[in-house]
């Protein structure tokens, strides 16, 4: 039928769409749609993008199914012509038809269909989500240039992790390790690997687009997004992205509608053999609230943890972190510090700092005895005596 039938039709159920959702819902989900074509019962629904389309499936395909069933009758059906539009011209554009009504249930793993969306030149493509600042597809990373991993001291608590990291930094995308989810406390040296990994794959792919973005900022832009009505802006961004690197997505165990999203980018990024890398505070299998697609997905991958830096690690850093900085203390108060400061990386870096603050601003040399006055002041637990024995038991 003819063009104008289809929009026609649509015209109708729009009518009835608008009396059974609010306003805002209306702009965000229904309002975007154009009817485009129309033939044995079958309205041809075009949509901006694959997230779009699964979101509708996912959250209105009751209402979609009634309505067209109300208008054009029980043989009525719905398709979804997906659309990314590439800057304007026909020749950047690129689409596939779906059928409509395929999600009556709650989806599972085995029912994500991929829609191989290319454009000539992806760069034309329009209001892409930009994070304030960055410019498309001349992303500025976000990472740390100190987290490499020639500073990334190794040990029996990370190796496994270190090691993973390298392989993925090395072959983005094409490895086993996809997602690449690392897990462990606070303060352990996660958010450093997975910013050296990011840096590693800038230097041997200079063509890859990587971005590092915490949970919450990640939060935080999408409900930016969705009170602007940009929620398509803000996923086709995310999918232009080589390496994503999302750091503390245990944040996202109360946010449901963020986990939508985030499912709808996760999927088009693995399906496009994109390198995603994930790290959490909580093992993922603890992470209760967080949905069963998602966790799913994070096994499809490498789950690897970190363990608190043992005596020998946390020397090694201390080491480093000297050189690094050009500065020197006795051996004997390195593994003073390193034996009593046991909870964290953050925290044993700080020791060192405020014990180098104390003897520049006292101008005393620093020995064991001002180490143990810093630790007192430094470290919760009182300071423990280091002796061989003690060494020796470690």
């Amino acid at each position: 039928m003819p063009h104008n039938d289809a929009e026609a039709v649509w015209g109708r159920c729009v009518e009835i769409i608008k009396d059974n959702v609010n306003w805002r819902t209306f702009q965000t989900w229904f309002e975007p749609i154009k009817a485009v074509a129309l033939q044995s019962n079958i309205l041809t629904l075009q949509v901006p993008s694959q997230f779009f389309y699964e979101w509708l499936e996912e959250h209105y395909v009751e209402l979609l199914g009634k309505t067209i069933k109300r208008i054009l009758g029980k043989e009525g059906r719905l398709e979804y012509r997906i659309v990314m539009d590439g800057g304007g011209t026909q020749r950047n554009q690129a689409s596939v038809n779906m059928p409509g009504g395929i999600r009556n249930t709650p989806p599972k793993d085995n029912n994500y269909v991929d829609m191989p969306l290319k454009w000539d030149d992806p760069t034309n493509i329009k209001t892409p989500y930009a994070i304030p600042g960055l410019k498309r597809m001349q992303v500025d990373p976000q990472l740390n240039s100190n987290y490499v991993f020639d500073n990334y001291v190794e040990g029996d608590c990370n190796r496994v992790a270190r090691s993973a990291g390298m392989h993925v930094a090395q072959k983005p995308g094409a490895t086993s390790f996809n997602p690449l989810v690392i897990f462990g406390g606070v303060g352990w040296g996660k958010t450093h690997l997975v910013q050296a990994i990011g840096n590693e794959v800038r230097r041997l792919h200079p063509n890859k687009t990587v971005l590092y973005v915490s949970a919450e900022k990640f939060i935080n832009q999408f409900i930016d997004h969705s009170k602007n009505n940009e929620i398509n802006d803000f996923i086709n961004f995310y999918q232009l992205i080589d390496v994503l690197i999302l750091d503390d997505i245990h944040l996202f165990v109360p946010a449901a509608k963020t986990q939508d999203v985030f499912f709808a980018i996760f999927n088009h990024l693995h399906q496009s053999g994109k390198q995603i890398v994930l790290t959490s505070d909580t093992p993922p299998k603890d992470l209760e609230g967080m949905q069963e697609r998602l966790l799913s997905r994070f096994r499809w991958g490498l789950n690897a943890d970190i363990q608190p830096p043992d005596f020998e690690t946390r020397q090694a850093i201390l080491e480093m972190k000297m050189r690094h900085e050009g500065l020197v203390m006795p051996e004997e108060v390195v593994k003073y510090v390193a034996y009593n400061v046991q909870s964290n990386v953050r925290e044993l870096e700080g020791a060192m700092i405020a014990l180098f603050a104390q003897a520049t601003l006292n101008k005393k040399e620093i020995d064991i005895e001002l180490a143990k006055r810093v630790m007192k002041n430094f470290v919760k637990t009182s300071a423990r005596e280091l002796t061989i024995e003690n060494i020796q038991k470690m």
